[in-house]
C-alpha cells in the first residue's frame, strides 16, 4: 500500500515540484547569500548588527507570520507587490512564491554558516594574493572560496533541507495548488485527513532526503 501510494500522479507531482523549488531557492540562497556574507564577516559599519539580527529573524519568526510577511511585502498592495502589479506581475499563490517563502526562510542558515567560515579563515593566504598584486575578486574566487567551501557546502545542504520541509510560509503566502505550489509538506498535510497511506509515503520521503542529505554532508566534511 504505502509504495502504491508513493507512485499515484500527485504525489510525484508533489515531489518534482518540491525538488525544483528547493533546487532554485538554494541557488538563490547562494547568488544572494554569499557577498552578504562576505560583507558581515569583513566589514564593520553602523547598523551591522542590526542587519545580522534582520537576517538570522526568519530562523526564529513563527512560519505563518513569514508568510504574512510576504504576503505584505509582495502582495498587491504590498510595499513591491504595488509596483509589481502595475507591470502586470503577481507573485503571491504562483510557483514564484513558494521559491520566495522557501529563500526567506533558508537563507539565513547559508549566511550564517559561511560568514562563520569566513570569520574562522586565515587573512594571511588572501594577504599574500594581495601582495603579489591579486584583485579582491581573483583572491576571493581562487583563494578564499575553496577555503570556505566546507562551510559553504553545509551552508547549502542545510538552506536545501530547511526548504524542502517548508511549510508554514509557503502555505500562507503561495497557498495550495496541485502541481503549481503543493509541495511535500503540504501534501502530508492535506493527505493526514483523506489519505493516510499518502501521508506516510510523503513523509518517508522527506525523512530519506533530510537524512540523505546531512549524511552527505557529514561524509564531506569528513572527507575534507
Amino acid at each position: 500500500m504505502l509504495w502504491n501510494a508513493l507512485w499515484q500522479p500527485d504525489v510525484l507531482q508533489a515531489l518534482q515540484l518540491s525538488l525544483l523549488t528547493t533546487s532554485c531557492s538554494t541557488i538563490l540562497a547562494l547568488i544572494f547569500g554569499l557577498p552578504v556574507a562576505y560583507v558581515l564577516a569583513r566589514s564593520t559599519f553602523p547598523g551591522r548588527q542590526f542587519i545580522e539580527t534582520l537576517i538570522t529573524l526568519p530562523t526564529v519568526l513563527p512560519p505563518v507570520v513569514a508568510g504574512v510577511a510576504l504576503l505584505l511585502t509582495f502582495g498587491r498592495s504590498g510595499l513591491i507587490g504595488r509596483y509589481l502589479a502595475l507591470a502586470g506581475i503577481t507573485i503571491p499563490f504562483t510557483t514564484i512564491a513558494v521559491v520566495l517563502a522557501q529563500v526567506f526562510i533558508s537563507a539565513p542558515f547559508l549566511i550564517n554558516s559561511v560568514k562563520a567560515g569566513l570569520q574562522q579563515l586565515d587573512r594571511r593566504y588572501e594577504q599574500a594574493a594581495y601582495t603579489l598584486r591579486a584583485s579582491p575578486f581573483y583572491t576571493f574566487w581562487h583563494i578564499t572560496l575553496p577555503l570556505i567551501r566546507p562551510s559553504v557546502l553545509a551552508g547549502m545542504g542545510l538552506a536545501w533541507a530547511r526548504s524542502l520541509g517548508e511549510f508554514g510560509a509557503t502555505i500562507t503566502f503561495a497557498g495550495n495548488f496541485p502541481g503549481v505550489t503543493q509541495t511535500m509538506p503540504i501534501a502530508v498535510y492535506i493527505a493526514t485527513e483523506i489519505d493516510i497511506d499518502k501521508a506516510i509515503a510523503l513523509a518517508v520521503v522527506l525523512l530519506a532526503v533530510s537524512l540523505g542529505i546531512l549524511l552527505t554532508l557529514r561524509l564531506s566534511r569528513t572527507a575534507m
